[in-house]
């Protein structure tokens, strides 16, 4: 799943975006860690200030997560 597929607030898309791209992107498992940590603490934010509903945080959370695994998966 893309982030650009999931219905987001004005503003916080590109965000969402920046943080899809670091995960896809880390060159390490290090850096992928961080970057999934990352990932996780905006989405609970975002869903703990109301920002979004629960359903579009499950989603997020659904697509940060498979990137993650696709991601750890090139780097083993």
């Amino acid at each position: 799943m893309s982030i650009s597929q999931i219905s987001l607030p004005k503003g916080v898309g590109p965000h969402a975006e920046k943080l899809f791209d670091a995960i896809i992107q880390a060159g390490t498992a290090e850096a992928l860690n961080r970057a999934g940590g990352k990932a996780e603490g905006f989405v609970l934010g975002l869903e703990s200030t109301k920002a979004i509903k629960s359903q579009v945080a499950e989603s997020l959370y659904v697509a940060y997560d498979d990137a993650a695994t696709q991601r750890a998966t090139e780097l083993a």
